[in-house]
């Protein structure tokens, strides 16, 4: 039974986390409107309607702001991994892993058009502040995914070179087929062009 407490820090919890995503949401629709550049910690809280205050305790900057969608999905795949069957093989959960967080948070996050969203995911790829973010923190990530793999396969992410060379492939393979979609300028969702990709590599990239 959850008690009084328990459900008031849950809702804490929820309150919390569902700014932060406004905050990042707004930051990437400012950026897309106006011009990262043009855009100050100031007009992201004030699209929230929170202060500057509150958006200094979620994040240390606006880079970091519009990198956390990325950034947050990566973290979960690792975290949908661990969920997956244990009899499940190890590529087929990474594809189901990896299209599930991106649908589901497409599901339960996309409140923007489409063609906003494409160009926000091509302002966290390519805009130098963000990038330098994302570097910051993709090391993070990947020792994450490496972590579930390792306990999936039995390896040790300290000592075997497998976990860590797999999550670095799927890191990567996240972000070459995100460009892909983008920069062709495709209308229908990602998750099917990253199940394709994740398909590709666990054949070991035949030639086409």
């Amino acid at each position: 039974m959850t008690t009084g407490d328990g459900a008031r820090t849950g809702l804490r919890e929820r309150k919390k986390y569902e700014t932060r995503i406004a905050l990042s949401w707004a930051a990437i629709r400012l950026a897309v409107e106006r011009g990262f550049d043009n855009v100050r910690v100031e007009d992201i809280a004030a699209e929230v309607g929170v202060s500057p205050r509150t958006f200094n305790n979620y994040f240390t900057g606006k880079a970091e702001a519009v990198a956390t969608r990325h950034l947050d999905r990566a973290r979960q795949i690792a975290v949908e991994l661990r969920a997956r069957p244990a009899s499940e093989p190890l590529w087929e959960a990474l594809e189901h892993a990896v299209a599930a967080q991106f649908t589901l948070g497409q599901d339960r996050e996309r409140n923007v058009p489409d063609e906003q969203w494409a160009t926000g995911i091509r302002l966290v790829l390519t805009e130098p502040a963000v990038r330098g973010e994302l570097a910051r923190v993709g090391a993070a990530v990947e020792t994450e995914l490496a972590a579930a793999i390792a306990d999936r396969t039995g390896t040790d992410v300290e000592h075997d070179l497998y976990p860590r060379l797999v999550a670095a492939a799927v890191a990567a393979a996240v972000q070459v087929a995100t460009l892909h979609w983008v920069h062709t300028g495709s209308q229908g969702p990602v998750a099917p062009l990253l199940q394709d990709t994740i398909r590709q590599l666990a054949a070991g990239l035949p030639v086409p």
